[in-house]
């Protein structure tokens, strides 16, 4: 009996050895689906030093089908070393949680990306940005603040696609919004920073989908973009606080490696469903809440209120919709659609601005001509005719 309780523990320590228990199961199956690509997921696993096989073993028990099968097993080790080097260097990486860090730090890929070696020239591009930061929250702001700068990559309809990698991007200098916060998010995640990929399938007025970044710091995600913003600020703030939770199309999902039971909505592709996602539409509604009625109190904010006409009657049948996107400066502020002819005669698209401010009215007619119109706001609210 001594004997025999020897051998199954010798055979099964020289199988998963250094892995703890809880994924033997998940790599027996992940590796007998890996086909003729096994040799080089388990080549990995094997190589891997110390805290390193935990981190080997969640990305071969998790990692997609298409991965599975090509993955080599060099990529997945230098992916994991970098990671864990990050981890290691600097503190405030150190202090994340080993579920965050495995989840949020360690993967090698967002969406469905073309995978690549993207780690390690973006740990030698960020890697001095933080070295100075004493905080996560620090290190968060460095990254964003000069992501444009070490990437030379700018928001472009023209670029090829709208999943690129980031070497796709870096090399045509455009890129989506999607492309934008995959190279977001890697550049995060190179220095140990959690960073997940979130998005909409479409705005809860039907015009257009968007996809942003969040960041986890102190126990909860905030979001932010790639052009340099603060946390949980931005432009489409009103729109994700109009989410629908649990609607696949107009609901806010964020990212996950480790499967959920959901699938990220990818709007260049619906037939992928491989992309884990969880729904937090609740918080940026939570957010955006807070944010409403603390502007609506401040006694700084008043409404700036939109509608469009196909002509001059100005009869509410004649009300067109338009998409229309709020600057101040360079700044997007908010972005929105006006109400069309079948909507309530008093509803008008309606902005929160800041009293004496001047900001320019960018929009789109129906017929694809886009137009433009400043507007001086001052001390009362403001009620804009575009024609």
């Amino acid at each position: 009996m001594m004997m025999l309780l020897c051998l199954l523990a010798c055979a099964c320590g020289g199988k998963f050895e250094g892995i703890p228990g809880k994924y033997h199961a998940l790599l027996d199956s992940a590796l007998a689906r890996a086909g003729a690509n096994r040799g080089e997921l388990e080549k990995a696993l094997a190589n891997a030093k110390g805290a390193e096989k935990e981190g080997v073993a969640f990305l071969v028990s998790y990692m997609p089908a298409r991965d599975l099968v090509s993955m080599s097993g060099e990529d997945l080790l230098l992916n994991t070393r970098l990671a864990y080097a990050a981890r290691e260097r600097f503190a405030w990486a150190g202090n994340v949680p080993d579920s965050i860090f495995l989840n949020e730090v360690l993967p090698y890929a967002s969406l469905n990306e073309k995978r690549e070696n993207w780690r390690e020239d973006f740990y030698r591009r960020f890697a001095p940005r933080v070295e100075g930061c004493a905080t996560l929250e620090e290190a968060i702001r460095a990254v964003n603040k000069h992501a444009r700068e070490e990437l030379g990559v700018d928001y472009n309809t023209r670029r090829r696609k709208p999943d690129q990698s980031p070497s796709e991007s870096i090399e045509q200098g455009m890129a989506s919004c999607s492309g934008l916060s995959i190279l977001l998010t890697d550049a995060f995640r190179s220095v140990g920073v959690p960073s997940r990929v979130a998005g909409t399938a479409s705005w809860h007025d039907d015009r257009g989908n968007h996809t942003w970044c969040e960041v986890w710091l102190d126990g909860r995600w905030y979001f932010t973009e790639y052009y340099p913003d603060d946390l949980d600020r931005a432009w489409f703030l009103a729109d994700a606080g109009r989410a629908r939770p649990g609607d696949r199309e107009y609901a806010v999902w964020a990212s996950s490696f480790k499967p959920t039971g959901r699938s990220f909505p990818l709007v260049w592709d619906r037939s992928i469903d491989y992309v884990p996602a969880v729904d937090v539409s609740s918080r940026y509604i939570k957010v955006y809440r807070e944010v409403a009625t603390r502007q609506e109190s401040d006694g700084n904010h008043v409404a700036l209120r939109v509608r469009a006409f196909g002509d001059n009657s100005r009869d509410p049948g004649a009300r067109v919709q338009v998409n229309v996107d709020v600057f101040r400066g360079t700044e997007q502020v908010g972005g929105g659609s006006t109400a069309g002819p079948t909507r309530d005669a008093n509803d008008a698209l309606q902005f929160l601005v800041e009293k004496n401010a001047t900001y320019t009215l960018k929009y789109w007619l129906p017929d694809g001509t886009g137009k433009e119109m400043t507007v001086a706001v001052k001390e009362s609210p403001a009620d804009v005719t575009l024609d």
